[in-house]
Formats: structure tokens, C-alpha cells, sequence
């Protein structure tokens, strides 16, 4: 099976989970802008990394611009974003408003804890997050949300890699039957 990891974000989570992938999978990992139609065609599957800022993925419009590619492929989504894994519903909307609706049902999307750290984000983004925060009714989100975090763990990519291995797993292995014995038949 040949997999790539294409992956962005902005602050280096993304790229640390990437690396991580890359790694335990022994996958190469592609740039998104130098993505071409024919390294796609050429792949069995597709691990996609990307961020998260203001509800929006950072690949939102090449995901958009590949859809069509992508969908004759087995893909992986990971989405590294501040929301924690507890707030399910908010990370449901961050998926359904992003993932193009002809990849929602093929591909895997996986959440992974992202960080902020103040000091390292840009004037703009420390605006839109104090913004983000003065809308902010509960409390303590709004404390939250003005603290550094960083929940960038590798133990997070381990149900991504499980997922991604017994895809492989599954694509190299057939049942040959024989009468009414069945052999399992690996590639």
C-alpha cells in the first residue's frame, strides 16, 4: 500500500503530528501547494493534517480543489484544533463545516489536541482570540480561552495510526474459500 501525509498548520502542532505519522507509518510527507492531480492518482491513500483557526481548517479550499481526487481514495483527516475531545458536538460542527459533503462519509476524521501559546501568535490571532473571548458567555471558557495550553501529545496520533494499519491490514489481506474451509491469504 503506498500512503502519503499532506499536512498545514500555522503554530507547528500540525507539523509535530505530521512528523509523528510520518514515523510510525514510514510515510513520505508532501507539501499541500506542491501536491499535484498525478501524486494523488499515484497513492492508495491519503493522510490529510491540517489546523484549525476561527471554526475554519487551514486546508479548507485545497481539500475543496481535490475533492473529486480524493474521493476515489481511502483518506484520513486528522484536525488539530484548541476544542477539546470532550466537546463533541462543537468538534461535529467544525467537521461538517469544513470536509467537503462528498468526502463526509469516506473519509476518517480523526481530532487531535492543538495548543496556544500567546506569546508565539501573531498580533492578528491574539486579537481574534481575545475577541473570541470577550463574546465568549461562560466564564470559564472565557478564562480558557486567554491561557496558554498545550495538549500536543504523540499518545494522541495512536487510534489515527490503529485506524490507518488496519486499513492496510485489511487491503492486503483476502479470503480465499474452499469448499467450507476458508483461508486467509495475505499479500
Amino acid at each position: 500500500m503506498k500512503g502519503v501525509i499532506i499536512s498545514q498548520g500555522k503554530y507547528g502542532a500540525t507539523q509535530q503530528y505530521s512528523n509523528w505519522l510520518a514515523e510510525e507509518l514510514q510515510l513520505p510527507q508532501l507539501v499541500p501547494g506542491k501536491v499535484d492531480a498525478a501524486a494523488l492518482t499515484a497513492t492508495d491513500y491519503v493522510v490529510i493534517g491540517s489546523s484549525v483557526y476561527v471554526g475554519k481548517l487551514v486546508l479548507s479550499n485545497w481539500l475543496k480543489k481535490h475533492a473529486d481526487l480524493l474521493q476515489a481514495k481511502k483518506a484520513f483527516l486528522f484536525i488539530v484544533c484548541a476544542t477539546p475531545p470532550y466537546e463533541a458536538e462543537k468538534l461535529e460542527v467544525i467537521r461538517q463545516q469544513n470536509v467537503p459533503p462528498e468526502l463526509l462519509n469516506q473519509c476518517a476524521v480523526h481530532f487531535l489536541h492543538g495548543r496556544i501559546i500567546k506569546k508565539q501568535l501573531s498580533w492578528k490571532d491574539n486579537f481574534m482570540l481575545r475577541i473570541g473571548a470577550m463574546l465568549q458567555k461562560d466564564p470559564v471558557a472565557k478564562k480558557k480561552m486567554l491561557q496558554d495550553f498545550d495538549g500536543v501529545r504523540k499518545e494522541n496520533i495512536i487510534p489515527l495510526v490503529k485506524d490507518i494499519m488496519l486499513y492496510n491490514q485489511e487491503e492486503n489481506t483476502s479470503v480465499y474459500t474452499k469448499g467450507d474451509r476458508a483461508f486467509e491469504l495475505v499479500s
